[in-house]
């Protein structure tokens, strides 16, 4: 909205052409997204908690993990409120792409929002199965990848880019794109659901990830810098930094109040919502190896869980004492401040060394 007031009223006075500025609007972004989480943090806690919409204990964590038993979730609306209005406040609503990354955290978050509804209705860790929630969410992925293909005017928006190679751009057909892309939005935001399970664990690397794909966006939607680091220039993808930057201030927002010991948590509205957002951003940008590489705390998590699963499967023994991984720290002792806090540096250099191969080429 402000993109489009400034280009109205710069031709009263010149000064407002900082509205259309992309710097000028991410700060913006960020700084409005943080200060709605904050503000209205402790009024949605409260909210929750009068409406029962508590967290119940799981079963399937470990025992000490039943003292949480009671806590609010659903804090995940914090998230997708302030990101949601702040992005249409900021961002400009001319640009497809705001509207693809717009979609996915909609209906991603409706697809969460029926998952806690239902584990409270119940007073149980059973919401929708297993199937339900992939199915679901392979649908709305599926619309989102496909529009990016076919709404595609470069043949870069298509292709498979390589780190480290900088000639190693291949063009991709419809097929093999749409299974591509819904796979990164699915197993990304299955990924973070998976290691949203210690306060704090997921919402950081998430912001933290989230400011490099806007730094990745911000660098190849400038035909300068893009030319400057053997990336295809995508010249719609630099208003993709507004929403990153609203994200990053509603998360930030979010771990004020959801930091060990949590007040609040995030609920499957949230760790659904936010994994399917980053995936999808690493599509559009089409980097996402680059993005593997950056999420390996979420991978780890989730190859975890499989690996738990085929092992007892098939052997018997557990490789793990419980999966997901942080899970298993727990139950060796380690303290879930300690847990949280290496899990977060332990993202930070994947994220530098993920932003060294946009260079390394």
């Amino acid at each position: 909205m402000f993109e489009y007031l400034g280009s109205v009223l710069v031709q009263y006075d010149p000064g407002f052409d900082v509205l259309r500025y992309l710097t000028f609007r991410t700060i913006g972004g960020t700084v409005t997204a943080l200060l709605i989480s904050i503000l209205f943090g402790p009024k949605l806690i409260s909210f929750l908690t009068n409406l029962q919409l508590k967290q119940h204990g799981n079963e399937r964590g470990p025992d000490s993990h039943q003292k949480k038993a009671g806590t609010p979730t659903m804090g995940g609306l914090l998230i997708i409120f302030s990101l949601l209005i702040s992005t249409l406040l900021w961002a400009d609503l001319t640009n497809r792409y705001i509207w693809v990354v717009l979609f996915i955290t909609f209906f991603y978050s409706l697809i969460g929002f029926t998952d806690d509804y239902l584990k409270i209705k119940n007073q149980s860790s059973d919401g929708l199965s297993g199937k339900q929630k992939i199915l679901f969410q392979t649908i709305i992925a599926t619309i989102s990848v496909s529009y990016l293909y076919f709404s595609a005017e470069q043949v870069a928006e298509i292709s498979f880019i390589t780190p480290f190679v900088k000639d190693l751009i291949i063009p991709m057909g419809p097929i093999i794109f749409i299974l591509f892309g819904s796979f990164v939005v699915v197993g990304s935001s299955n990924a973070v659901n998976l290691t949203d399970g210690l306060d704090g664990l997921a919402i950081l690397p998430s912001v933290l990830i989230a400011g490099a794909l806007g730094i990745i966006a911000y660098a190849i939607g400038n035909v300068f810098i893009a030319e400057y680091l053997y990336l295809p220039h995508l010249k719609l993808s630099g208003e993709l930094i507004v929403f990153c930057g609203a994200f990053i201030g509603a998360g930030i927002g979010f771990l004020w109040y959801n930091t060990y010991p949590a007040q609040v948590f995030m609920g499957d509205i949230g760790s659904l919502t936010i994994g399917a957002m980053l995936g999808i951003l690493a599509v559009i940008l089409r980097h996402e190896l680059v993005f593997a590489i950056m999420a390996g705390v979420f991978v780890l998590e989730t190859l975890s869980v499989a690996i738990q699963v085929l092992s007892f499967k098939y052997r018997k023994k557990r490789v793990f004492l419980m999966a997901p991984i942080h899970h298993h720290y727990e139950l060796k002792g380690w303290p879930e401040p300690k847990i949280i806090v290496r899990f977060w540096i332990v993202t930070l250099i994947l994220i530098l060394v993920a932003l060294a191969t946009l260079k390394l080429r």
